[in-house]
């Protein structure tokens, strides 16, 4: 966070040491918000891209900060029922809306590469994990094996943001609806329905022994929070999808293999001195139970 006398600003940076082939592109983050703002996206105004490395070492950009709320627990405690029912709402109609742009009027065409998502990154997620593999965890084998055989013929294109979650937007302080959605590392060109997929896992979580972090078994009713068939329905309203989506093992299935690969990725770093999370050890104990999720729902697709 750096202060001035015309504002608050945050600097994001490359972290130091070794890092994983396209880990950390803050060149990229800033693209794709500069891109977003100029069209009213809720994203932090970009101030700057610096690639010199003399300046302080390492690629880095600043943007403006953005006072709000952030949510860490997903039934939004001291919200009320309507308050959480309206927030859940906006924040399913802002990924809707990201969904909706024309990726090469932003001027995003080389942004990633249009078609065959899914097989590409379940190759890059696959070669990631064995880079920073640190244990045998089977299920992330199987996957890895069953995942490139069951790829649905769907073939969007949309802008993504590949960890569109709760705890990486910022709130109103005090009316309900994003202001500011965060990090954008993983954006990329790809499938709207990956990028959707993953943002229900918030309703799918199993329970990883690093704490509750989901909405599984949360009194969703009594909270005003939207169960995932409703959430699903509404952005398939807004997105034009009359028939649903199908094929939803697989997706979920990807998703949770994803998310343990990341994860791996974290213990990768631990491993070679290089990691920067405070919860790092806390993610490697979650890499087994995540595949092993992944898994139960690839028997089922």
């Amino acid at each position: 966070l750096l202060e001035a006398a015309s504002g608050r600003y945050v600097l994001r940076r490359k972290p130091p040491g070794k890092l994983l082939k396209s880990a950390h592109a803050v060149d990229r983050e800033f693209r794709i918000i500069s891109a977003l703002y100029s069209v009213g996206f809720p994203v932090p105004r970009p101030r700057l891209l610096c690639e010199d490395d003399d300046v302080i070492g390492t690629t880095f950009f600043v943007m403006d900060f953005v006072e709000g709320r952030i949510f860490w627990d997903l039934d939004l405690p001291g919200c009320e029922r309507d308050e959480r029912a309206a927030i859940y709402d906006n924040v399913n109609a802002t990924l809707a809306r990201l969904h909706s742009y024309d990726y090469a009027e932003l001027g995003l065409e080389g942004y990633g590469k249009p078609g065959n998502y899914f097989a590409r990154q379940i190759s890059r997620w696959s070669g990631q994990y064995r880079a920073s593999e640190t244990q045998t965890v089977e299920a992330m084998d199987a996957l890895i094996e069953w995942l490139p055989q069951h790829i649905p013929p769907d073939e969007s294109v949309s802008i993504v943001h590949g960890d569109f979650r709760l705890d990486n937007m910022i709130l109103h302080p005090t009316e309900p609806r994003v202001i500011a959605v965060l990090d954008w590392e993983l954006s990329t060109l790809g499938h709207p329905l990956a990028d959707f997929t993953y943002h229900l896992m918030s309703w799918q979580m199993p329970e990883i022994g690093i704490g509750s972090v989901g909405l599984a078994g949360k009194p969703l009713r009594a909270l005003g929070i939207p169960d995932e068939d409703a959430y699903i329905q509404r952005y398939c309203e807004r997105t034009g999808r009359k028939s649903g989506i199908a094929n939803r093992n697989f997706y979920s299935a990807f998703n949770f293999f994803r998310l343990a690969a990341i994860l791996q990725g974290i213990a990768g770093r631990v491993r070679d001195g290089t990691a920067a999370s405070a919860h790092a050890d806390q993610a490697v104990k979650a890499v087994l139970p995540l595949a092993d999720f992944g898994w139960r729902f690839a028997k089922q697709g």
